[in-house]
């Protein structure tokens, strides 16, 4: 068995906490044979587990005062007000239009607070020890996220938006703005913001002791309470050309009340070398009538060429160029004549120039180029509240709505000029009762003399169950189906199916095609046990990878990759720690000439799913990767 990325000590807590709950049936015999045979009453899964833990914490022994130490038996969900979006809205449909006249803002630290009662306040030393070493986020900051101001009318959707948009933000755990009933009247409101901060201060590592290989990463979220975020990593005893790599990024969000923010990157990997830097600014909210952005980047990286059967190691190329970047979108809503209605459906236009210049290519395809490109849209999207989709009892907002897009450009290059297109149209649905539906279809390519080609279709289907609850245990079933299929793609344009884009934990730089079909399917269980303030969830998945070398050949001619395995998962939503993720798999089918093992252990942070937004960005080319 290979171990690889055991960080620090997490592996040991998750197996004593597999072993412990392994033990709970042992424990629920031992606990039943002393009950009176009167004592009919059939208790829940989750009663019987969490009894028969803290029979064993009482105990005296070394087990149960270890118990005792690590498990929270105590720790209640906070209830959770309007969960659906919508209803909020129609409720606060009456106030629109009316003037602000008092805003109130509060901010509570990241521990012992509670967003739905105010009057809660730490109790113990840990909590208060805690925030001292926090800087609460500033009320400027919040008030600067806001999308009604005093003294001016409120517009519909001003007070849903801008919670979404508080709840979004990277340092902020949850967010509420409400109406003060009491003090309305026909022709103004007040209105109460309150905010709740995680613990934007923290990091991650890694090692592995076989190897010597180790990762440290370190990160502030939101220095001194201002909203920067900035980030840096080292990994060391690389088995690379240099035994390590360094990144750094630095961002400002939200520059004044601008929207617009700011962008450093700096990264020096084996493979990879990027400094950049970028101001940007999206369309934020659904009333947005501008977003554009502006950077420059100077990129060094080394391109993965094709391998033969025979290659028992990868085979690279250097490209080195800078590149400029400049883009401009305009959102247009169409008229309406009912005041206080709001029509959702937007069309955007955009348009976009790029810039490239190498100074080492490393294929006859790669040129000095500018591409132009210009795009039309239309976007309608909404949210929804829920929880447990990712998140572990956090309020998560579900984005749901149609875009349709169609991008058009002309590349003039150094050797050759041609044109680009591009289609796309995506889709979401969402209900507590059914779940969440996810469906998109996308093509592109390029056209020179006639010929179409490094043309890309991409299909994808993502389908999240209901939240099925047994007590405080709650299971979703998450299915994830794409295709990516390259359509006369130049040789270096290689497709893999390492980690997110196909089987989770496989890594090999020779298993490479230009046409690729994944599926995913994932069981998540998150359980009521709390392991050192951290809540726990199980999981096991399914994932299989077609993967085809041919630019007219068939993924599914060739037997596939798999994958099979089980896990866990840890996350406290007070800090800013990534969910912590400790995974065992098995694959039953390896590369003959790739020194890979079947069964392997990893720590990983990076979750498998996303909820795609449907917020219009930039014109840009199809994505191949």
């Amino acid at each position: 068995m290979f171990v690889s990325h055991s960080s620090f000590c997490r592996l040991p807590l998750a197996f004593l906490l597999c072993f412990l709950l392994l033990c709970t049936g042992v424990c629920h015999a031992q606990v039943n044979s002393n009950q009176s045979q009167t004592d009919t009453t059939k208790q829940s899964l989750n009663t019987r587990i969490i009894e028969n833990l803290k029979e064993i914490s009482k105990r005296k022994t070394i087990m149960g005062k270890l118990l005792n130490a690590l498990l929270d038996f105590d720790r209640v969900d906070e209830e959770v007000f309007g969960l659906d979006a919508e209803l909020i809205q129609k409720e606060y449909e009456k106030h629109n239009y009316k003037i602000v006249r008092n805003i109130d803002i509060l901010t509570l630290d990241a521990f012992g607070y509670s967003i739905n009662d105010t009057s809660r306040a730490p109790k113990t030393f840990l909590e208060k020890a805690g925030n001292s070493l926090h800087v609460k986020t500033g009320r400027g900051l919040i008030r600067n996220k806001l999308l009604f101001e005093k003294d001016e009318p409120l517009e519909p959707l001003a007070l849903v938006e801008s919670e979404r948009l508080l709840r979004q933000t990277r340092h902020l755990l949850d967010a509420r703005i409400l109406i003060n009933e009491e003090t309305t009247t026909d022709d103004s409101v007040d209105v109460f913001v309150v905010t709740k901060d995680i613990f934007s201060l923290g990091g991650s590592g890694s090692y592995s002791p076989s190897s010597g290989r180790g990762r440290v990463t370190l990160r502030e979220l939101n220095f001194l309470g201002q909203g920067h975020l900035i980030e840096g990593s080292y990994k060391f005893n690389l088995d690379r050309p240099r035994p390590w790599e360094a990144a750094g990024y630095y961002t400002i969000e939200n520059i004044g009340k601008t929207y617009i923010s700011a962008d450093a990157a700096y990264v020096d990997e084996n493979y990879y070398k990027e400094k950049s830097l970028n101001l940007r600014r999206d369309f934020f909210s659904l009333n947005t009538k501008y977003a554009g952005a502006v950077g420059a980047s100077w990129i060094e990286e080394r391109i993965l060429l094709p391998s033969s059967p025979q290659d028992t190691v990868p085979r690279y190329a250097t490209a080195n160029y800078t590149r400029q970047d400049l883009w401009l979108g305009r959102s247009l809503k169409f008229k309406t004549y009912n005041l206080g209605y709001e029509p959702k459906g937007r069309v955007i236009l955009g348009a976009r120039v790029i810039n490239t210049n190498y100074t080492t290519v490393p294929t006859e395809n790669f040129q000095d180029n500018t591409l132009m490109l210009g795009s039309v849209g239309y976007s309608i999207r909404k949210y929804y509240k829920d929880r447990f989709i990712f998140g572990f009892g956090r309020t998560e907002d579900i984005p749901v709505g149609t875009l349709f897009s169609v991008t058009g450009g002309y590349q003039e290059g150094s050797l050759t000029d041609r044109k680009y297109f591009s289609a796309s149209f995506a889709f979401a649905k969402y209900k507590p009762h059914f779940g969440y539906l996810y469906s998109k279809a996308g093509y592109g390519s390029y056209i020179r003399d006639d010929r179409w080609e490094q043309g890309v279709l991409d299909v994808e289907t993502m389908y999240i169950t209901r939240l099925a609850e047994w007590g405080n245990w709650k299971l979703r079933h998450y299915l994830l189906g794409r295709a990516t299929l390259g359509i006369d793609r130049n040789p270096e344009e290689l497709l893999s199916i390492d980690n997110e884009n196909g089987l989770r934990g496989f890594r090999s730089e020779l298993v490479r095609g230009t046409r690729r079909a994944t599926f995913n399917y994932e069981a998540n269980l998150y359980t009521p046990l709390s392991l050192l303030g951290f809540r726990l969830a199980t999981f096991m998945f399914a994932d299989v990878a077609w993967l085809s070398t041919g630019n007219q050949s068939s993924p599914f001619k060739e037997a596939p990759y798999r994958s099979y395995g089980i896990g866990f998962r840890f996350r406290n939503e007070y800090l800013s720690f990534s969910t912590i993720q400790i995974t065992l798999s098995y694959y039953p089918k390896l590369p003959a000439n790739d020194n890979l093992r079947d069964f392997r252990i990893y720590e990983s942070s990076a979750t498998h799913y996303d909820l795609r937004d449907f917020r219009f960005t930039r014109p840009d080319v199809a994505a191949f990767y």
